[in-house]
């Protein structure tokens, strides 16, 4: 037995030595997310990749939760306050406001970092917590109990694969500024405490924004009165306010995509192409039904020119390409389907062209010589791409893009 594990060991050893000579295995490859920087290279297969920057980050400490309680001398000591929800805080990336896939988790995490905070990285709300604060009064008067966190916001923008034209003439790829930008919205874990107007806290503190709530000063505040809840006139206020515009932004919301305007005709580029799977048969294909989606497919004498786009409505800005996708096949144009755009992995199909930023594609391109591409969608910023290359595959919408290469295509002229 003694032979036989030192026999096991030198095996495992000789293994491992061999793996440690291999190039890929000394020196594993680190991600794009951690190489993707502006002006930094990148490789074909991240023409269909895409991840986030900081443009602008704002801190507002901000009460979540508060109540005005009166202590009296013959009710000290430690008691359970249930407060009122003061202001509720969800967390949100982007139009659709939804935490789902690689890019917004990115993107909440480049902001905790750069910010230094612990910030909420998933869908989650302030007004799911527990309402109720429990305290030792150890001297009577007139508190705040509250909980209150540190409300994040800001801008962030996309760095996307395209080509680029040197100061030589020549053409590189490289991550640029991408046409996609949006905002967000976190917050860091929730605290919880007591304060009194004759206490000395830090300014911009959540404690100071609790202890303005009590509207220090006033005749409510001034007064004796009975152990229990003391109803503050400031605290209210806000508390209505926070309501309106929270209405408000919903609102916005609701009406950011309206109903898209049929559009009568589209000016459409004479070239006709083949969106590929690099060296491989299958292509983009539109549905003859309209509740399917475009799938990867092969051309055949029976292909019905489904698997033939022409770009439309063309516009170009800072290198970077917009179009309509228009089918020859069945006359619609590539979109996501409004009801779903907002989950990663909607499918992609094809719907009447329409003025809709749904069937709005931004294109990144390969160096001159080359037809690879990326396709992102304008509304969602999403990349499309395909989970697995089987012939029926759907193509559908990934947050990050497919960082494994399969959301680079080939725009083949037919």
């Amino acid at each position: 037995m003694g032979r036989t594990l030192m026999a096991c060991a030198a095996s495992a050893a000789a293994a491992t030595v061999g793996l440690a000579a291999s190039p890929a295995a000394a020196a594993p490859a680190k991600s794009a997310a951690t190489q993707a920087e502006p002006g930094g290279a990148c490789t074909a297969a991240d023409l269909g990749t895409r991840h986030p920057f900081i443009k602008t980050s704002e801190v507002t400490p901000t009460i979540t939760h508060f109540k005005g309680w009166y202590v009296t001398a013959g009710s000290t000591g430690t008691q359970t306050v249930s407060t009122s929800v003061q202001t509720t805080i969800s967390v949100s990336v982007g139009v659709t406001g939804n935490v789902e896939g690689g890019f917004a988790v990115e993107t909440l995490g480049k902001v905790g970092a750069s910010l230094g905070l612990n910030v909420q990285v998933n869908y989650t709300s302030t007004s799911s917590t527990s309402t109720s604060v429990t305290w030792n009064f150890r001297n009577p008067g007139y508190y705040g109990l509250y909980k209150g966190t540190k409300k994040v916001t800001g801008t962030y923008g996309s760095l996307n694969c395209n080509r680029v034209q040197l100061g030589d003439g020549s053409w590189a790829l490289k991550w640029v500024e991408g046409a996609d930008t949006g905002s967000y919205t976190t917050f860091t874990a929730l605290e919880e405490g007591a304060v009194r107007c004759e206490d000395q806290v830090p300014a911009n503190s959540i404690m100071r924004k609790a202890q303005d709530l009590l509207d220090c000063g006033s005749p409510t505040a001034t007064a004796k009165h009975p152990a229990g809840p003391v109803p503050s006139a400031k605290a209210a206020q806000a508390r209505q306010e926070a309501e309106k515009a929270a209405k408000a932004e919903k609102s916005a919301q609701a009406t950011g995509s309206p109903a898209p305007a049929t559009r009568a005709a589209l000016n459409c580029q004479p070239a006709v192409y083949k969106i590929e799977v690099p060296g491989k048969p299958l292509n983009w294909s539109a549905p003859l039904l309209a509740s399917d989606g475009i799938r990867l497919r092969e051309s055949t004498f029976f292909s019905a020119h489904l698997d033939n786009w022409r770009l439309c409505n063309v516009t170009e800005r800072n290198g970077v390409i917009e179009a309509s996708l228009w089918n020859w096949g069945n006359g619609g144009c590539a979109t996501v389907p409004a009801n779903i755009a907002n989950q990663e992995q909607a499918y992609l199909t094809t719907a009447t062209c329409a003025e809709d930023d749904l069937q709005r594609f931004y294109i990144y391109r390969d160096v001159p010589g080359s037809s690879k591409i990326g396709v992102q969608n304008k509304y969602t910023g999403s990349m499309m791409g395909h989970d697995r290359y089987a012939d029926g595959e759907l193509i559908r919408q990934y947050s990050s893009g497919r960082q494994d290469g399969t959301g680079t295509y080939t725009l083949t002229a037919v």
